[in-house]
């Protein structure tokens, strides 16, 4: 027996698939070739049109808006779609887009996040897990957050930048490059202050650990070297690159293509 609450004045496709105890509340929409998982709560004033498939426990506040067409020029209406996984909180007046052909047709969301009021979600971006996104937090196009990261209240991120791991973006920040892995940045443009010692300890980081990311980010931040010549001298000492997160460090910083946040 279907458990599933819609309110009487909520209009809802033919074609959507709602899993058992889906609840939409009043005055919502959901279109065609929407797919919301099991338990998952819409509140009053949604608007979610397809192809978007949603996962299971997610809580959606009034008047979200997800799964409308790229705000991309070249869009010419194909089919796209937004993907959103399990656990989400999805805070009132955000909206996330589908993605575009040009960018894999698809915007993808994780699992385990909070995207506080009016955060921004555009066409091809990938959200990773547990990440907080503050009041009016952005993401323009193609952007990657990675896992436990925290982006800070009316935040701007530029086209094709990726968030390292468990970095922290303070709020009113300008991102152009990179964010390292770790990291407190903060500025516009935003400039880069170390790691970030105090979140990692709320996350369990041991004091080892932070240690070895002090030595990195002194380094990369303070030595007067290059970052090329910063990652050699990472890399020269056998004991610090032991440790995973700063061989995650090189691995990013190697792998950039907008470049990396430094002062």
């Amino acid at each position: 027996m279907s458990t599933r609450k819609i309110h009487s004045t909520a209009i809802v496709s033919e074609s959507a698939v709602l899993g058992d105890g889906v609840e939409i509340g009043p005055y919502t929409v959901i279109g065609d070739d929407v797919r919301i998982g099991d338990r998952s709560r819409v509140m009053a004033h949604t608007v979610i049109e397809g192809p978007t498939t949603i996962g299971v426990d997610n809580v959606i506040y009034p008047f979200v808006s997800l799964g409308q067409g790229p705000q991309d020029l070249k869009y010419a209406g194909e089919t796209t779609q937004l993907v959103v996984g399990d656990r989400n909180s999805i805070r009132e007046y955000s909206n996330f887009h589908r993605g575009t052909v040009g960018g894999g047709g698809v915007t993808r969301v994780g699992n385990d996040n909070l995207f506080m009021v009016a955060t921004h979600i555009a066409h091809d971006c990938s959200v990773g897990n547990h990440i907080i996104m503050a009041n009016q937090a952005t993401l323009a196009g193609h952007v990657t957050v990675e896992d436990f990261t925290t982006v800070g209240a009316a935040s701007s991120v530029h086209q094709f930048t990726r968030v390292g791991k468990h970095a922290f973006v303070g709020g009113h920040s300008v991102i152009v490059k990179d964010p390292l892995p770790f990291s407190r940045c903060q500025g516009n443009h935003a400039k880069c202050y170390g790691e970030n010692a105090i979140g990692l300890r709320r996350k369990g980081f041991g004091d080892d650990t932070i240690r070895n990311l002090h030595r990195a980010f002194r380094l990369l931040l303070s030595s007067g070297l290059n970052t090329a010549q910063a990652v050699d001298a990472i890399q020269a000492d056998a004991a610090l690159l032991a440790d995973e997160n700063v061989a995650y460090i090189v691995e990013f910083i190697e792998t950039s293509e907008r470049g990396v946040i430094k002062k």
